[in-house]
């Protein structure tokens, strides 16, 4: 018997909450609105067990209040998931632009949430020159990926990965956002470095020269209870 994942929990967990929250958004009943708040709490405990172990769902209360004030009236109260970018940014000497993120200490591509009233190619400029120092000019959409699968959020977001080129700047890492930054070949990778197994093929054949199709998650069969 396959043991449930930490990561499959947080899915569940996150799954239940959406559809209790777009229920509460839509419905007039304060019946249903009862109902979808009990399946919030036992949503919040599923969540905490994943996150803490079942010692403190005690204090799950936390993610539901969190739930609760997203909740909208209508169309704005439709749970997706965030959006963020991701920018795949080389340079002259064919390498990748990889930080370590303070927040975790693993290694990655820039990345940040997508700014209202900014488009998504504005958005990597910004937040590249912010975190690194770099210039960046964005070429084309390379992947679209789901950060819960991949592994680096514990929040529901699409992460849009743009395939950039260096354009000017110097290395100069903002403090809050990353510990290190680096140039980095595909043989050269560093440690720990997450979901490379997913997106460093075809970020390096992009660096490469390849025109290959957006790449995104493979389909899960059946799609709701598989976990790869």
């Amino acid at each position: 018997m396959e043991p449930v994942t930490e990561k499959m929990l947080r899915r569940w967990a996150e799954s239940l909450a959406g559809v209790a929250r777009t229920g509460m958004g839509f419905t007039e009943s304060q019946f249903e609105r009862e109902r979808y708040e009990e399946v919030l709490r036992i949503a919040g405990d599923i969540k905490t067990a994943a996150d803490f172990g079942r010692d403190g769902v005690l204090d799950a209360d936390g993610y539901v209040t969190e739930w609760l004030g997203d909740v909208g009236r209508g169309v704005p109260g439709y749970a997706t998931p965030k959006v963020a970018v991701g920018a795949a940014v080389t340079n002259d000497a064919g390498e990748l632009l990889l930080i370590q993120r303070a927040d975790s200490g693993i290694w990655l591509y820039p990345t940040g949430w997508c700014d209202v009233g900014y488009s998504a190619p504005e958005v990597v400029v910004k937040e590249v020159l912010e975190e690194t120092g770099i210039e960046v000019e964005p070429v084309r959409l390379i992947g679209v990926l789901d950060g819960m699968r991949l592994g680096v959020s514990r929040i529901p977001l699409y992460s849009l990965i743009f395939f950039c080129r260096a354009t000017g700047g110097s290395l100069q890492i903002h403090p809050l956002e990353c510990t290190d930054a680096g140039w980095f070949t595909r043989d050269n990778l560093p440690s720990p470095t997450i979901g490379a197994e997913r997106w460093a093929g075809p970020i390096f054949a992009a660096i490469d020269g390849e025109q290959r199709d957006v790449f995104y998650d493979d389909l899960r069969r059946p799609v709701w209870r598989a976990e790869s």
